[in-house]
Formats: structure tokens, C-alpha cells, sequence
């Protein structure tokens, strides 16, 4: 298997190249109107983005960039942006609960925990996110996902310093159209229903489209003490748009949403090694979350003389999530429970200027500004038997209040002084202001132990904590286009992420903790050929990335643990990342990309200081070498039909779990603590058969053909040892093999 798996990485680097193009080239009459352009003869597709805010080819953007269409993501059942980073090079997303989500990109911008910023800017039609866990979330009558590898902060802000993943949704049409979706899969009961509908209120001046998401499955966890389900997925998603154009080619564009969820949430089984793969866990709860997402938000366009075109954005999104009597012990031992609400809002603000002055420069500046308030609840209670009183019960309250300001103003200039080429400077000046303040209680309680029959003990306030920050975020680009088919660029930029602050139970030195930058630069190229058949990309990178923060330490508290997020350390990274298609025949198609890349720890002396731990490992956790995704469709008509047979795989190198060894034993670890051992890397077998006749299509498909056992989520047991838990790995399993049918339906 290892030497099957080298050949297919093999061929998938170089028989296919890089971040920059579609997945995957389509016939003519799967493409969209507004976003992509179909050629008549070879029927491939050129994908029109967004990446520089402003409609450009993909294939001429300078930028390490990959666009994965709605109709890919429809047509191999990807329900949320986490499946579709493993059509992406060098993206790595992992979750370990419905509400928490692991991102990176070139190994820069690691969120391990959900109250640290994201290094990776998720954006939603142009509207910021503020928390990873909408990369769990299902994707809605999405029209494409663009994922921009490297700082993009000249243009999408701070927190971009790994990159940026931006979800355009399906815009409201003049014509009316529908669509109807549903699937149903094996063994775990996964199935999808869906449907949208799109068209003119009063023609070619009011549109409106509404669409409605549901899905579910049960897991591939039992929990056998409560015979429960442990990490379920069950959600409804409802948004609406609609596009008012009064006058001209003035542009006012309304939507909303809500999206319901409920799932498992770290459902860690103990383990005895990375090759370990249970599937049953035994704790006192079901640990299920519940997410409410709504938001609404309001983009106007209009031209402002004859040079320039004006956005201004305004957005509201809400987040509120509770945690009802989970045991977060991970043991079936009845020893602790917790209670938890936890409530994000976010308001923003965008003004931009598009201006071309001329055929050879045009300049998009703007100002922005955002207000974000968090407040958390949590009540975690334990039990114990202590002689001669009996059962003891002590209780620990905590509240943390946040807030947060950030103020930014960005110039970019792009200026052409041949037709082959083009300069782009860009710089962003970034104030970010956050404030934190809470307060922790603690009681004792005899006999009593649920979570509902205890009362919250009086909380202790803290101190308030007041961080700033002030930073610049410069780019600098320079394209060559040698001719119509072939272009090159080399780029340098600066990206930030702001600093945060650890929970109001922990001790006051170690509260808050910096923000992280990198710097990247990057020569890229992209090529493709006169009849579109063969469309390549590659880029090199390194990056300089400086105060990592990352999943630090373990600080043990009268009831129960915490996790402390501090900076670790300077890290260094290169690599290669190389994605492309060819059109074999008319009928077949070949896509593919993947990534080869070093990222190390290069200096933890700001981790040894804070921590006095020296780590045993200089990787990141859960950062692959590898990643590749591998893809063929062949399509044949059938009689007034046709059959599309599709054949993928992707693949991820091995990784380290979550840990904090220390580079030599500790004392009292001999003899119970084996070397630290890497996840084992996998490779997963995709294949699909679709009938289509006219505007139905019927699909039957099988997700990882071989049922090849991996992990995704692991936490090594000097971790669980420093919380007090028992002397043991933790695990959370990937997805098992699903088989079933699915079907889409336009009208």
C-alpha cells in the first residue's frame, strides 16, 4: 500500500499542476452564466473570480488560488467547506466537535481552539466570520469556494496571514429557476433534502431567491454506556437574497440566514496507539451542542463619476451555542459535568473606491471597521467520596465577557505599463482594541450532582485586560504575461493575527498572549493552452512566520483542567504546490493538485520561557508534508442521457497529534509514556455513477471505497496525564465508508 500510494502522489504532483484552476473543467451546459464562460469547442470552463475584489480570470490572477464550483460541490456531495479542502493544496481542516474546527494553510494560521482568532480568513459573500466553526457548516446554493493561499491582507485584513477562504453564494436570476437536491447514504443514516428557487419580483429591477438546506447522519461513534449516538450531525439552513437595481447601475443586494445545528462535540475515545481505530466510547452524556447562526447583511454598488465604482457593506451575524449537562471527562466514571452558553455577535462595516484611471492604472481603496462581543458562561461540576462526609460535590462557575474594535484603511494600486505586465503594490493599516472581563466562582455542596439541582456560586471578578494592536500589512506583486497561454508572478506580503486572551479561571500572567505574523514570498506560474484542454498552475512559497500560537499547555484547576494558549515559537515553511486539468478526450477529464511542504518549529524559546517545558517535537500539530486529491470523470451518452463515471482520490500525510511532550521524560512518566508516534497517513478512494437526462441526475456513489480507518483528531497522553485524567491517547476516528444515492433536480 505505501509503494501504491507513493506512484499515485507521484502522479498526481506531476501529471497535474497547481493552486490556480477549477475543479473541475465541466461540459458547457453545467457551467453558470454569471460566473463562468464556456468554450465551444473544447467545453472547458474559465472560472471568473473574486480574489482581488474585482471580476478577474482565475487563470490571469496572480495569486495562489483554487476555485471549486458549485456544481462540483453538488455533484460529489460536499456538504460543508471542510470537505472541500481536500480538493486544496496545502489547506488543512480538521474538526473534533460541530462547533470547533483546526485550520491552516502552508502550515500558517493554526486555530486549535475556538476563542483564539483564525489565522485563515473565512468570508462569506464578502462578510467576515470571526469563528472556524462555520467551517463545519453546510454549504448553501454555493456558486463557488475560492481559497487564496498566502497573506491577503491588503485586502481582506488581519487574521489573513495564512490566507483566505472566501464562499460566494447563487445570486438572485432574472429568469425564473429552481432546483431540488436529496441524498441518503449507509450505514449511519446520512442523508441531505434541500431545494432553492430564483427569479424577478418586477423584471430587470427586483430578484429574490430563497434556498433551505437540511442534513443529517448519526456518526460513526456509539456511546455503549448511554446506548446513544456520540457525534451525530443534525442542521437546517435557510437564507434568502434579494437584488433591487432602482436605477442605472445602482445595486443593492439584501440577504439573510438561519441555521440550526446539533452535534457531538469531542467525542475522544481512549486509545492505545494511532493505530487504534475504536468506534465505541463510554461517558455519562451525549455531549451534544446546539448552534443557532443568523445574520443579515446589505451590499450597495454604484458608479461614482466615470472612473469610479463605490461598495459599501454592512453586516450582522450572530452565534450563539449551549452545552446542556455534558461529561467532559472522556471516562464512563460519573466525576464530572458542565453547563455552558456561549454568545458572539459581530457588526461591520466596508466602503470601497474602484477606480480606473486609465488603461494602465486603477487603484481600490477603502476603510473598514468591526465591533464583535462574546460572552461565555460555563458551570462545571464534580463529584467525589470523600470519608467520613460522604458524596461531595464542589461547583465552579466562570463568566468571560469579551469585546473587540478593529479599524482598518487600504490602498492598492495596480499598474500596467505594458500590456505584459503588471505592478501591484498594496498596504493596509490594521488598529485592532479587545477588552476582557469575568469573573470565576466556587462552591461546595454535599449529595447533590446534576448540573440543573446545584446553584452557581457568586462570582469573583477579574481584573478587566485591554490589548492594541497597530500593525501594517504591505503586498507587493509583479505578473508576466509572456502570451495568451502562459503567465508568472512573484509576490511578497505580511500577514497578521491579532492576540487573545486564555480564560478568566486562569492567573493573571498568562491571560492574554501576542498576536502572530508571517511573512510569505512566493514565485508562481500558470499556463493554458490554446483549446483549453490543459490548464496547469504551481507555485514555491516560504514563509517566516513569527510568534505561532498553537495548542500550548495544560493548566490543572480546583475543578477539572483548562487549555492555555500561549505563543510557542518562530516556525519556518516551504514548499511546492502544483494543480491543474486535462481534457484527455471530449469525454474524459483528469484533475488534480496536491502539495509538498516543510513546516518546523524553528525557536520555542518564548514557550520554554513561559512554560519551562521544552517540546519534544519540532512539527506543527496536525500539519501533513502532503496532501493530494486526484479525480477522473468520463462521461458517455446514453440513449437522450448520458453516464458519468467518476473515480477520486485525496490524500494526507501523517501528522503529529496534539501534544506537549517534552523532549525527555518527565518524572513519574517512565515506563508509562512511549515515544511520541506520528498519525499514520492515509489515502481514500471516492467513486460515483451518474445518470443525467436533461435537467435530472441521478447519482449512486460509495465515499472511501476500502473503509480505510484513520484519525483526524488525536490528543497524546501527556496532556490528559498534566489534566489528571487516566494515562492514555485519545482519539476521535475518521468517517467510515457511506454508500447510497442522490439525486438533483433543476427546472
Amino acid at each position: 500500500m505505501h509503494r501504491t500510494s507513493t506512484l499515485l502522489i507521484s502522479a498526481s504532483l506531476f501529471a497535474f499542476a497547481t493552486p490556480v484552476f477549477a475543479q473541475e473543467a465541466a461540459p458547457a451546459t453545467d457551467a453558470s452564466a454569471a460566473t463562468q464562460v464556456a468554450d465551444d469547442e473544447t467545453g472547458s470552463v474559465e472560472v471568473v473570480v473574486t480574489a482581488r475584489k474585482r471580476e478577474e480570470q482565475l487563470k490571469d490572477v496572480p495569486i495562489a488560488a483554487t476555485a471549486v464550483t458549485g456544481d462540483t460541490i453538488e455533484k460529489r456531495g460536499l456538504t460543508s467547506v471542510k470537505e472541500v479542502a481536500a480538493l486544496t493544496p496545502s489547506l488543512n481542516i480538521n474538526s473534533d466537535g460541530a462547533g470547533r474546527a483546526f485550520v491552516s494553510i502552508r502550515g500558517v494560521g493554526t486555530t486549535l481552539i475556538d476563542t483564539i482568532q483564525p489565522g485563515v480568513g473565512i468570508f462569506v459573500d464578502g462578510i467576515y466570520q470571526p469563528n472556524t466553526s462555520y467551517l463545519n457548516n453546510p454549504l448553501t446554493d454555493v456558486e463557488r469556494v475560492e481559497v487564496l493561499r498566502g497573506p491577503q491582507g491588503t485586502l481582506y485584513g488581519k487574521n489573513t496571514l495564512g490566507g483566505a477562504i472566501s464562499v460566494i453564494t447563487r445570486q438572485p436570476t432574472n429568469q425564473f429557476e429552481g432546483k431540488v437536491i436529496g441524498s441518503f447514504a449507509g450505514p449511519d443514516d446520512a442523508w441531505t433534502a434541500g431545494a432553492s428557487v430564483s427569479g424577478p419580483i418586477i423584471a430587470d429591477k427586483l430578484q429574490a431567491r430563497i434556498s433551505f438546506t437540511h442534513q443529517q447522519q448519526d456518526g460513526f461513534i456509539r456511546n455503549t454506556l448511554i446506548n446513544e449516538d456520540q457525534n451525530p450531525l443534525n442542521t437546517d439552513a435557510l437564507s434568502g437574497t434579494i437584488v433591487a437595481r432602482p436605477a442605472g447601475d445602482v445595486k443593492l443586494t439584501i440577504n439573510g440566514y438561519y441555521t440550526w445545528l446539533k452535534g457531538g462535540s469531542v467525542p475522544y475515545i481512549f486509545v492505545d496507539g494511532p493505530t487504534d481505530y475504536r468506534d465505541e466510547i463510554s461517558v455519562n452524556a451525549n455531549n451534544y451542542q446546539y448552534f443557532k447562526y443568523r445574520g443579515l447583511n446589505a451590499k450597495l454598488q454604484a458608479p461614482l463619476g466615470d472612473t469610479t465604482d463605490v461598495t459599501l457593506i454592512g453586516s450582522y451575524d450572530r452565534r450563539g451555542v449551549t452545552t446542556d449537562n455534558a461529561d467532559p471527562d472522556f471516562t464512563p466514571f460519573d466525576i464530572l459535568r458542565q453547563d455552558a452558553t456561549d454568545d458572539l455577535k459581530t457588526s461591520a462595516a466596508e466602503l470601497r473606491f474602484d477606480s480606473k484611471w486609465s488603461d494602465k492604472f486603477s487603484t481600490l481603496v477603502g476603510f473598514y471597521y468591526s465591533h464583535e462581543t462574546r460572552v461565555k458562561n460555563g458551570l462545571i461540576v464534580a463529584r467525589a467520596n470523600v470519608p467520613p462526609f460522604g458524596d461531595i460535590t464542589q461547583v465552579v462557575a466562570s463568566n468571560d465577557d469579551r469585546k473587540g474594535d478593529a479599524y482598518a484603511a487600504f490602498a492598492n494600486a495596480f499598474f500596467k505599463p505594458s500590456p505584459d505586465l503588471e505592478i501591484a503594490l498594496g498596504l493596509r493599516l490594521d488598529h485592532e482594541k479587545r477588552k476582557s472581563n469575568g469573573g470565576t466562582g466556587e462552591a461546595l455542596l454535599f449529595g447533590s450532582f446534576e448540573v440543573d439541582e446545584v446553584d452557581r456560586p457568586d462570582l469573583v471578578p477579574n481584573d478587566e485586560l485591554t490589548i492594541k494592536s497597530t500593525k501594517l500589512l504591505p503586498k507587493a506583486t509583479v505578473t508576466k504575461f509572456w502570451n495568451d497561454q502562459l503567465m508568472s508572478y512573484v509576490s511578497v506580503a505580511k500577514g497578521y493575527r491579532g492576540g487573545g486572551f486564555n480564560g478568566p479561571d486562569v492567573p493573571a500572567a498568562i491571560r492574554t498572549f501576542k498576536g502572530d505574523s508571517a511573512w510569505t514570498y512566493e514565485v508562481g506560474a500558470k499556463y493554458s493552452s490554446l483549446d483549453r484542454r490543459v490548464s496547469l498552475a504551481g507555485a514555491l512559497f516560504y514563509n517566516d512566520y513569527k510568534d505561532y500560537i498553537g495548542l500550548n499547555t495544560i493548566l490543572g484547576l480546583d475543578v477539572g483542567f483548562t487549555t492555555i494558549d500561549l505563543n510557542s515559537g518562530d516556525v519556518k515553511s516551504y514548499g511546492v504546490e502544483l494543480e491543474g486539468v486535462f481534457r484527455a478526450t471530449p469525454e474524459w477529464t483528469l484533475s488534480g493538485g496536491g502539495s509538498l511542504m516543510h513546516a518546523r518549529l524553528s525557536n520555542t524559546d518564548i514557550y520554554t520561557e513561559t512554560t519551562g517545558r521544552t517540546l519534544a517535537s519540532d512539527r506543527l500539530s496536525f500539519q501533513p508534508d502532503w496532501n493530494f486529491n486526484l479525480n477522473s470523470n468520463y462521461v458517455v451518452p446514453v440513449g437522450n442521457g448520458s453516464l458519468d463515471f467518476y473515480a477520486g482520490l485525496v490524500g494526507k500525510g501523517s501528522r503529529i497529534p496534539a501534544s506537549i511532550r517534552q523532549e525527555i521524560d518527565e518524572p513519574g512518566f517512565q515506563g508509562s509514556h512511549p515515544p511520541l508516534r506520528p498519525l499514520k497517513a492515509y489515502v481514500l478512494a471516492n467513486t460515483s455513477l451518474t445518470y443525467k437526462i436533461g435537467d435530472v441526475e441521478i447519482t449512486g456513489f460509495v465515499n472511501n471505497v476500502f473503509n480505510t480507518k484513520y484519525f483526524e483528531s488525536y490528543i497524546e497522553r501527556t496532556t490528559l496525564i498534566l489534566a489528571g485524567l487516566p494515562n492514555s491517547d485519545v482519539g476521535i476516528i475518521g468517517d467510515k465508508r457511506r454508500y447510497g444515492i442522490r439525486t438533483r433536480v433543476r427546472f
